[in-house]
């Protein structure tokens, strides 16, 4: 009784520490991807205000579309660009998470995703 006892009490604080350190993992995840947000959200603003100051200082129609050519592909490119990096943050973000419960489920047989 006293074994099986201890065996509980180990697995319930192992249990405990995973969640802490996933916890952990997550919260550096998701600060990660707020910055990485915020950063993009600032240089996109800035790149807005300049194209907007070349429309406005276009001397004919045809530089002005131009400029707004340019400017939807490098806010598209751009766009698209952060997208890739906020997933690939997504995905080490889980994997980190998961990691601290690898051990434990590895106990029950049950394999970590790839």
């Amino acid at each position: 009784m006293m074994k099986s006892f201890e065996e509980f009490q180990t697995f319930g604080k192992d249990g405990f520490e995973a969640y802490v350190a996933s916890s952990t993992a997550l919260t550096k995840g998701m600060q990660a991807m707020a910055q990485e947000t915020a950063e993009f959200s600032r240089k996109s603003l800035e790149k807005s205000t300049a194209a907007f100051e070349k429309l406005t200082a276009a001397k004919s129609m045809e530089k002005a579309l131009e400029a707004q050519q340019a400017f939807a592909k490098e806010s598209y490119d751009a766009m698209v660009a952060q997208m890739t990096k906020l997933n690939e943050l997504y995905i080490s973000t889980a994997k980190e998470a998961f990691k601290p419960f690898e051990a434990s489920l590895a106990a029950f047989g049950v394999k970590a995703p790839k």
